[in-house]
């Protein structure tokens, strides 16, 4: 690896060999300067250093340089971290938690053979603690419990404290990465959805594994008449707002086919991906699971229909008593990112307004390129029948019902993102006017 990147992992600049302006060496500096001379190279050379005499290097360093003593507390606020006393996996974590403003009192790595652990000098956000857990890499779990944030990992992957590190100061550098690494972490939830396959009519595999995980994330899901999976979740007494994506998909997923990686994009390595409309239910499902840490006051309706790819039969045919009180929809089907879908050319599916409600949510996160546009037929034509105001949103897909399908997982999260920020921000509400119901084309039984 780099230099950079190897100083990173333990906690170190190369500007920490700089003098300070007062002409002394940081103690930080001190053992740097130290270490760097154990492994007989300088700063500029460090890519020549393997990481394990890197850590050898810096243990024999800081037995060299003064030290505070392992039972010291300092206030990171007013005193220089105590790096040559903070054990070897942890030093990185200390050093860029603090830089973001996680100040901390005391520390442990675990020595190989339990969790490491951080105490905080205060109780961690919400915000915080969504920042270390995007941070966090595969074969790492953290917990919160009070001020103390707990590191799991299996015996002899030790190491990947190192790995938090790294990806810790990313967010000094890059703070926009923080949607890089959450994305990684949606992924797998992702592919899961697309190891299950159910074309039109042959939704049953899909539907159990959706109605069981529903079942422990709302308060109640049951199927209607028409084969729809449908949920509800209290949140408070506000609106009512319905999120849909279908479970059909365009044909069967191929025997044996396998998902392929390329940066973010995910493609299938024969037959159709299946993200149309697979990507829209991750979406709804990593909604759900994160709708308890918004500020969201009203109640959720889930909506998974059957038969779409073969005229939105499902939500033509759906028990109605469910959905009569919805205030707004949100339908996860449009290909490509970014599109907020109002109509279909010649049918609105909602004012104006309503749709504004998404480009605003856009610009508050910083997705300035969210735009409201005209798309194609979808269950969000449906609801706008019956007089809900509905918009379709992109899932992140492209070339659907082809064999050259593929999705982007990271423009898929980033849906979440936007629908998470409309409903945390209370931007949808009962004042918007309903649609004219089963009025003409948007009749949804004459579609």
């Amino acid at each position: 690896m780099n230099g950079k990147t190897l100083l990173v992992r333990h906690g170190f600049l190369q500007s920490d060999v700089e003098r300070a302006a007062n002409g002394e060496m940081t103690k930080t500096g001190k053992f740097l300067k130290k270490a760097i001379g154990l492994v007989n190279t300088n700063d500029k050379k460090l890519e020549l250093v393997l990481e394990n005499d890197w850590l050898q290097a810096l243990n024999e360093a800081s037995h060299q340089v003064e030290r505070m003593g392992r039972e010291s507390l300092i206030d990171p606020m007013k005193q220089e971290l105590p790096l040559a006393d903070i054990d070897p996996h942890m030093r990185g974590i200390i050093r860029w938690l603090n830089a973001l403003g996680f100040y901390t009192v005391y520390c442990c790595d675990g020595h190989n053979t339990r969790p490491a652990y951080v105490y905080a000098r205060n109780h961690l956000t919400m915000q915080q603690m969504n920042l270390i857990r995007a941070c966090v890499i595969p074969g790492i779990k953290v917990r919160f419990s009070g001020k103390k944030v707990g590191f799991y990992y299996d015996q002899g992957d030790i190491h990947k404290l190192l790995d938090v590190a790294e990806r810790l100061y990313a967010l000094i550098e890059i703070p926009e990465r923080i949607v890089d690494f959450e994305a990684e972490i949606f992924k797998p939830r992702l592919l899961d959805l697309l190891s299950l396959s159910g074309s039109s009519g042959n939704e049953r595999r899909i539907r159990t594994y959706l109605q069981q995980r529903l079942q422990r994330m709302t308060d109640y899901a049951y199927v209607d008449h028409a084969g729809n999976l449908l949920a509800y979740l209290n949140c408070g007494d506000g609106p009512t707002v319905l999120l849909s994506a279908h479970m059909d998909t365009v044909e069967e997923f191929d025997a044996g086919r396998e998902i392929l990686e390329d940066g973010t994009s995910l493609t299938s390595s024969s037959g159709i991906l299946g993200a149309d409309d697979r990507a829209g239910i991750a979406v709804i499902l990593e909604t759900l699971s994160r709708i308890h840490k918004t500020n969201f006051n009203g109640a959720l309706k889930i909506v998974f229909t059957v038969k779409e790819e073969i005229g939105c039969v499902g939500s033509r045919e759906i028990d109605t008593d469910f959905i009569e009180d919805v205030d707004g929809a949100i339908v996860v089907d449009r290909r490509g990112t970014r599109d907020i879908v109002i109509s279909n050319g010649g049918t609105s599916f909602c004012p104006t307004g309503y749709g504004e409600v998404f480009e605003k949510a856009g610009r508050l996160l910083g997705m300035d390129d969210w735009k409201t546009t005209a798309g194609g037929l979808s269950d969000a034509k449906v609801f706008a029948g019956y007089g809900i105001p509905s918009v379709n949103l992109s899932a992140g897909y492209m070339n659907e019902h082809t064999d050259w399908e593929s999705v982007d997982y990271k423009a898929t999260y980033e849906t979440v993102k936007l629908i998470e920020g409309v409903l945390h921000n209370q931007m949808i509400r009962p004042q918007f006017p309903l649609m004219t119901k089963n009025s003409s084309s948007d009749n949804p039984s004459s579609l």
